[in-house]
């Protein structure tokens, strides 16, 4: 069962089964309440869905559940979905096309912080990248705390999910596209051609790009530091590297 909220974008649904295939679908759960005190199998694999995909948690009384519920048999869980779908890398290339542009994305490998997520969405936003492409696996999803991170870019920026990242990398080669990732050990990006139809790989904030996705880049692009410490957080990464990808294409 679902009921409609006044925000356009939101809807509800009740009962355990309900909101555990929703989790399973891939739906984007901005909040979840479940009854104080309910801790059986069903309850904590809901639970376990959440803290997987970061979304909110609220344990409340059984009175306000069910003040909330149209439906009366809410079994203890009541979920906020948001109606924000995954995009797919022909939206991408649409958009390029619709703004007379050579493609650029940004492929995230790994990356499991909602913050960051929400941060590069912003930047390749800001960046004027055509898309983000995120692996279903080890990864984190459009949760609600990734869509408050964005800053409203996730409207704006299509985000793909995909199973295979290297498969979508061989197949966006086979359309000319070029891959730089950020690598500590790579060439200075300065030095890089980082124009044209372009993808910039980020890799997990602990173990970096995994060595497959790291194989199938053209370019791995070191960013210049200089301070007492090795490595900058993902997000941080991803907007110096993007910038200098604006600079070379403002350039051309």
């Amino acid at each position: 069962m679902q009921e409609n909220l006044n925000d356009e974008n939101t809807y509800r649904i009740e009962g355990r089964h309900s909101v555990l295939e929703a989790f399973r679908a891939e739906k984007l759960i901005e909040r979840l309440y479940v009854q104080k005190g309910s801790h059986d199998g069903p309850v904590l694999s809901i639970l376990k869905e959440a803290k997987k995909n970061g979304t909110m948690v609220d344990f409340v009384p059984k009175e306000r559940l069910d003040k909330m519920s149209e439906t009366g048999r809410h079994q203890g869980v009541i979920a906020n979905l948001s109606a924000f779908r995954y995009s797919t890398i022909e939206d991408m290339f649409a958009l390029a096309k619709e703004k007379d542009e050579a493609p650029f994305f940004f492929l995230l490998d790994g990356i499991e912080d909602p913050h960051n997520l929400g941060a590069i969405i912003r930047t390749a936003n800001l960046a004027g990248a055509h898309g983000v492409i995120i692996p279903k696996r080890r990864s984190v999803g459009l949760t609600a705390t990734v869509v408050k991170a964005s800053a409203g870019a996730i409207h704006y920026t299509p985000v793909a999910r995909v199973t295979n990242l290297v498969a979508v990398m061989e197949n966006l080669k086979d359309d000319g596209m070029w891959f730089a990732c950020a690598d500590m050990e790579g060439e200075l990006m300065y030095q890089l051609n980082l124009t044209g139809s372009i993808g910039l790989v980020i890799g997990n904030e602990g173990h970096g790009i995994s060595r497959l996705v790291r194989e199938h880049c053209d370019y791995a692009a070191s960013i210049p530091m200089s301070g007492n410490i090795d490595s900058l957080n993902a997000s941080v990464a991803a907007g110096v590297l993007a910038y200098e990808i604006v600079r070379q294409r403002s350039f051309l």
